[in-house]
């Protein structure tokens, strides 16, 4: 198990130097999450408005991000040591006015099984451990049948893409969207399943949502755990708080983590903190660091 953080919470930074800001601080992972300026698909809005989006060709008819960024990345990241999952939650990188749209739930959702398509191939390239996406919120009047219908055609595209790449997807129950809980991933999961379908474990969406206690949630899930997000955050409250600000209690958690096994990242999401980005990683840093500390938990620095 090491220490990540997530690039929506540096969103104001060149990626190249939160990368680097990140090693310096001593974390081991970056969670890097697509977005304009950061490994962004060519022409990922155009500046068109949501009306048109049914017209434009497919992300992936259009050039590649250029070679050379990913090519520099990936050196970047040999030489810091760290390791990377691939996130795809930008808030408006598809749709430049409405959030996260499109989805896989969408009638337009073309676009977003392409982007995901994009992301894999992104993973594939720097050698990331996953990429980590969710459902959807289900804006459009259909059925959740319906709604679950369209979410697992889409899905089953993708993982079958990744296959191909060798690619591990993790999805992550979102609270709001179709697939809120991991409850409603078990749901999912009845239908369709594959061995490169993993999940993206939130432990403030947990805590945000009453799955506790929280090691229990761990317990269940471990053997499919694939990508940890960790954050403090209050029950029934969908913010993401810096740590001591909340309510979580986290020293069972991370020894949970530790008991069960887990070696993949444990990566800090702070997606509203980047107008003081260095000094909350840093503050995360220390934190987590002295908690791991505090139950003789040992960072890996692979």
């Amino acid at each position: 198990m090491f220490l990540g953080y997530n690039t929506n919470g540096l969103a104001h930074h060149d990626l190249f130097d939160a990368v680097e800001l990140l090693a310096e601080i001593g974390y081991r992972g970056v969670a890097i999450t697509i977005d304009h300026g950061a490994l962004s698909p060519p022409c990922a809005t155009a500046g068109l408005p949501s009306s048109a989006f049914r017209g434009l060709p497919p992300l992936l008819d259009k050039p590649a991000v250029a070679p050379s960024q990913v090519e520099r990345l990936k050196e970047l990241l040999e030489k810091c040591q760290m390791r990377s999952v691939i996130e795809t939650g930008a808030r408006f990188l598809l749709d430049p006015q409405v959030k996260h749209e499109p989805t896989l739930l969408s009638e337009a959702r073309r676009r977003r099984i392409d982007f995901y398509k994009y992301a894999v191939d992104r993973a594939a390239e720097l050698g990331s451990d996953c990429v980590s996406f969710w459902s959807g919120v289900l804006r459009e009047p259909i059925s959740r049948e319906q709604a679950m219908d369209r979410l697992v055609a889409g899905l089953r595209e993708v993982l079958d893409y990744a296959a191909e790449k060798n690619v591990v997807v993790a999805f992550e129950p979102e609270p709001g969207m179709l697939i809120d809980t991991t409850r409603a991933f078990e749901e999912l999961l009845e239908r369709i399943d594959s061995p490169n379908l993993r999940l993206t474990l939130d432990v403030g969406h947990l805590h945000c949502q009453g799955e506790t206690p929280i090691p229990d949630v761990i317990r269940r899930w471990a053997p499919r755990l694939a990508n940890v997000h960790i954050e403090d955050m209050r029950r029934g409250r969908h913010e993401h708080l810096m740590f001591g600000e909340g309510e979580i209690d986290f020293p069972p958690i991370l020894r949970t983590l530790e008991e069960v096994g887990y070696t993949g990242g444990v990566y800090v999401e702070l997606s509203r903190h980047s107008r003081e980005g260095p000094t909350a990683a840093r503050r995360a840093f220390e934190f987590l660091r002295k908690e791991m500390t505090n139950v003789e938990i040992q960072m890996s620095n692979e």
